[in-house]
């Protein structure tokens, strides 16, 4: 083998890991997995489903969230004090928030009359407009910040949200600590493995 071939092939060997962890933050920019480890800052310890959890009395404290909502109005997560509050993250750029909000409408439906609330966090639209189309099309009811830049993200601990892993969801129990996550587009199933034990919490 020549020295040309010999240094072509290394180059070939030592470019394709490279390449490979390349398409693998690609293709995690918009939530294409829920498989991300345990919580840093949050207790969280991950399930086989990609469902993170951390168990009453461990729980870390959620971040106070305030803004203005898609509409321009003062949104307060305060006012939701003593309710489970379902945050997901999301964007009307991205394809599998779009699969997902189905599943929102319908559990949000079904655990309104439970002490539920869903917030959005919508995030790096740069036109609110874009984001409040994305919610006439797909019928969301419930109220969404508008975080452009991601700065309430920031405010979460260490482990919670990552401002590449949209979509993802975060539960708040009625104490409001961070109780649940998932990364990546959830449907009803995981949504109600969630919600309802916190439900079922005295």
């Amino acid at each position: 083998m020549s020295y040309g071939r010999a240094s072509r092939r290394r180059f070939t060997l030592l470019a394709a890991p490279a390449a490979a962890v390349a398409l693998a933050l690609t293709l995690s920019a918009c939530g294409s997995g829920g498989t991300t480890g345990g919580g840093g800052d949050t207790n969280f310890v991950t399930g086989n489903g990609g469902i993170s959890t951390s168990a009453k009395g461990e729980r870390a404290d959620a971040p106070k969230l305030d803004g203005e909502s898609l509409d321009g109005e003062k949104l307060d997560l305060a006012d939701y004090k003593g309710k489970i509050i379902v945050l997901n993250v999301w964007g009307s750029w991205c394809a599998p928030c779009r699969l997902e909000s189905k599943y929102f409408n319908k559990v949000a439906k079904e655990t309104k009359d439970q002490g539920v609330q869903f917030v959005g966090i919508n995030t790096r639209d740069p036109e609110r407009a874009q984001a409040i189309s994305f919610e006439k099309d797909f019928k969301v009811t419930y109220p969404s910040f508008y975080d452009k830049t991601g700065r309430l993200l920031l405010r979460f601990p260490k482990g919670t949200l990552k401002l590449q892993s949209i979509p993802s969801t975060v539960v708040i129990d009625r104490d409001g600590k961070l109780a649940a996550r998932f990364v990546g587009p959830v449907d009803d199933t995981n949504l109600h493995k969630m919600i309802d034990p916190l439900i079922a919490e005295k």
